[in-house]
């Protein structure tokens, strides 16, 4: 059952920062969790460079499935039974790993990464390059998000070194279309939302955002959407334009549009108008999210298609600004009118107690480890991510994966000492979650 909102992001951030996190001593079961983190650094250096060498774009399948694989046998050493999901044939994406840790100890707990990166097969820049000293390496997704796989596994192996993972109920699932979730999204999120319902917690390890020098972990994040408006007109000659003959589409267009940016304004409430075709002969190509135009300045165009991102903190907002855009529609120029329609993608992951509780310990863990406390990051901060197809059933943290640059570019780095202190912080919380 989706759970109500009960803290705008602004409120949840300002009351969370007021009261920060008090040091206190690790217990000795702690220190060395913290010990066999940082003993197996270099390792988890090279598991990186291991995933990241194998192109795994979205759309190579074959790709996906084998970073699964080197990822699969990590969790095999730490005692964790391990699956592959498949996706059906014509949805052409690679499917899921899945592995689970029974037991009856503690918080039921889901760790969620993916394999896929935006980068295919023919993409621009290198798989794997130490940059300087080596404090930094360059490649496709080491980032996002194949460093934040890796501090799931660090973090599970210290736990496991100490005997801390014996009797604790913790599933990891790596998805393989983060990046381009397949659809139906009913089918390709099904097995996660299933997995969430037998869960307590979801922690996600997207990569860790710096705020002015300070560690900070996701409670919230925006929905995505988007809408469709389709924009018809009489045509005629331009010089009767603003006449009997109407205003035409594109001037249709422009007012709605222009009225939407005044009129429907609300903290969080985005929406970008991405593509726009006008004329008088029109025509989308839905899967090339493109299109063509044709018309002439003398004739008065008869049509506009307008394609829009937006995005909304929880559903609340958006019927609001759905019903004061359907509005603006409805009040047409002379001789044009339109029709709007609206699709959901990802739904929002809203800011709850929960979760802000979930941030406390996390940031008390960071904290005992003298790596400092963990801020809020506003929602308007992050995309869309996987936790927020489980969000809405149980308490959610993300970003709690490596710290880098330029991701989805070629230039995408990752800093290679995050991945040691994200994975200290992890562990901790998952030692603490499950006792």
């Amino acid at each position: 059952m989706h759970r109500k909102l009960v803290f705008t992001l602004a409120l949840a951030t300002a009351a969370f920062s007021t009261a920060p996190a008090r040091a206190a001593a690790l217990t000795p079961t702690e220190q060395r969790i913290v010990a066999e983190v940082r003993a197996w650094s270099g390792d988890a250096t090279v598991l990186l460079e291991r995933s990241a060498r194998i192109n795994s774009g979205t759309m190579n399948l074959a790709g996906v499935r084998a970073v699964g694989a080197v990822f699969a046998q990590e969790f095999e050493k730490l005692g964790f039974r391990t699956a592959w999901l498949d996706m059906p044939p014509d949805m052409r994406r690679a499917g899921h790993l899945v592995a689970v840790r029974d037991g009856k100890r503690g918080k039921r707990l889901l760790l969620l990464g993916h394999l896929d990166t935006v980068f295919e097969a023919d993409a621009p820049g290198p798989l794997w390059d130490r940059e300087g000293a080596g404090d930094y390496a360059r490649g496709q997704g080491v980032g996002d998000m194949k460093g934040g796989n890796v501090v799931v596994v660090a973090a599970l192996r210290a736990l496991q070194r100490v005997g801390a993972l014996d009797d604790t109920r913790i599933t990891v699932m790596f998805t393989g279309d983060e990046e381009d979730a397949g659809e139906p999204r009913s089918v390709s999120r099904r097995d996660m939302v299933e997995l969430a319902k037998r869960s307590d917690i979801a922690l996600g390890f997207e990569g860790t955002v710096t705020d002015q020098g300070r560690a900070t972990a996701t409670v919230g994040r925006r929905a995505t959407a988007s809408f469709d408006l389709e924009v018809k007109a009489r045509q005629g000659h331009s010089q009767g334009v603003f006449g009997p003959g109407g205003y035409g589409a594109v001037y249709e267009a422009a007012r709605i549009l222009d009225s939407f940016r005044r009129e429907v304004v609300e903290p969080g409430l985005t929406f970008n108008p991405g593509l726009i075709l006008g004329g008088t002969d029109v025509a989308y190509d839905e899967a090339k999210g493109g299109g063509t135009a044709s018309g002439k300045t003398n004739v008065i165009a008869n049509t506009v298609t307008v394609k829009s991102d937006l995005r909304y903190l929880d559903y609340a907002q958006r019927d609001r600004a759905q019903a004061r855009m359907r509005e603006i529609v409805a009040q047409g120029l002379p001789g044009a009118g339109a029709t709007i329609t609206f699709r959901d993608s990802y739904p929002p992951m809203a800011v709850t107690p929960g979760n802000l509780k979930l941030l406390e310990v996390y940031s008390q863990a960071s904290s005992d480890a003298g790596l400092g406390t963990i801020a809020a990051l506003p929602a308007t901060a992050r995309g869309a991510g996987d936790i927020q197809f489980v969000a809405p059933y149980i308490d959610s943290l993300d970003g709690l994966g490596a710290s880098g640059s330029g991701a989805h570019s070629p230039a995408e780095r990752v800093e290679l000492a995050s991945i040691e202190r994200a994975a200290i912080r992890t562990a901790l919380l998952i030692y603490r979650l499950t006792r």
